[in-house]
């Protein structure tokens, strides 16, 4: 048993309850799996950006943006659109299939 597995065991006998934000937040598939691409392209934007080796700046020019919007949009912010995400995406140069990459790849832990 993992120290993971074994703090969990013991959270669990205390009464406390375990689980994931989609849970916690009472989320439906639809939203949970809306969050989850938001966060993946958000990660992606920023991999390519630095990949690229550009400022959060640069980028904000390229797009017609500001600095503080590119940073909300690499933070997976709510108030920032898939389009403005994909649209910013392709402004770096990543293709349909860089594209493709970023959505079916494995998030950090979002569960």
């Amino acid at each position: 048993m993992t120290m993971r597995e074994q703090k969990r065991k013991r959270l669990e006998q205390k009464g406390w309850k375990v689980g994931g934000v989609k849970e916690f937040l009472k989320l439906s598939p639809e939203e949970a799996a809306y969050i989850e691409l938001k966060l993946k392209l958000a990660d992606g934007l920023r991999k390519h950006r630095r990949r690229r080796r550009l400022t959060q700046i640069e980028l904000a020019r390229r797009v017609k943006s500001s600095q503080s919007r590119v940073a909300k949009m690499e933070a997976g912010d709510p108030s920032v659109s898939l389009d403005l995400l994909v649209r910013s995406l392709l402004a770096l140069g990543a293709s349909g299939t860089e594209l493709a990459k970023i959505v079916v790849s494995k998030t950090e832990s979002t569960t």
